[in-house]
């Protein structure tokens, strides 16, 4: 009994770290495109610079279901959920990976303006924040219907971003001098379509740590 009690008290830390590092990732995301919105420099680096507090909480998650697994023998349910807190703690931390790539857009676009106002790229974020906070959250309660409804949003931002790529050439045709910003944009919008993908991997993962069947969401 004591050695359940203390698995589930671990097993509650790993959960609160994954929901830590889903606030991290959305705040970067956040900030990122406030950043890039405002040529924000300053803002910029300070959320290049805070990475690595999510890289220490994958390390945590990473030590504490090695302990558990090498001590405990986990089987079944109980063996998904680290499995389940290893792959989200990893997509979580490529998440953060493609938001400091867009705050490294706004680096090298200083000195610039904004060749035209950002509109679908900041409808982008706005519908992946939603994704990661629903993520995470259909992993807290263990919730495939939720799982599975989130995942639907990724379709909107692939033609969000399908309609920046179509709106950026028709600039780099008509604009030659615009060509290394407009390609830069495009870049961003698949950081963040990118971000998208990451978050069904994670209804992936509930849903595997459900059922004990990985779906494929990103179709």
């Amino acid at each position: 009994m004591i050695r359940r009690k203390e698995f589930d008290k671990d097993l509650e830390e790993l959960r609160s770290l994954l929901q830590q590092m889903g606030e991290h990732v959305i705040d970067a995301l956040g900030g990122a495109i406030v950043a890039l919105q405002n040529l924000d420099t300053v803002r910029a680096q300070e959320i290049i610079k805070a990475d690595l507090q999510l890289n220490a909480m994958e390390d945590k998650i990473m030590e504490i279901g090695s302990r558990l697994i090498i001590t405990q023998q986990p089987v079944a349910k109980d063996l998904r959920r680290i499995i389940v807190a290893f792959k989200i703690s990893s997509d979580l931390e490529r998440m953060g990976d493609l938001a400091i790539d867009v705050a490294k857009a706004t680096m090298r676009i200083h000195g610039q303006q904004l060749i035209k106002p950002l509109v679908d790229i900041p409808r982008m974020a706005e519908i992946v924040t939603t994704m990661i906070d629903e993520a995470i959250q259909s992993y807290l309660d263990e919730n495939t219907d939720l799982a599975y409804r989130m995942a639907q949003d990724d379709d909107q931002v692939d033609q969000l971003y399908g309609s920046m790529i179509n709106e950026l050439y028709s600039y780099m045709v008509a604009k030659p001098d615009s060509v290394s910003q407009a390609m830069l944009l495009t870049l961003v919008g698949r950081y963040i379509e990118r971000i998208a993908d990451h978050a069904t991997n994670i209804g992936e993962s509930v849903v595997y740590l459900v059922t004990g069947s990985r779906p494929d969401l990103n179709q």
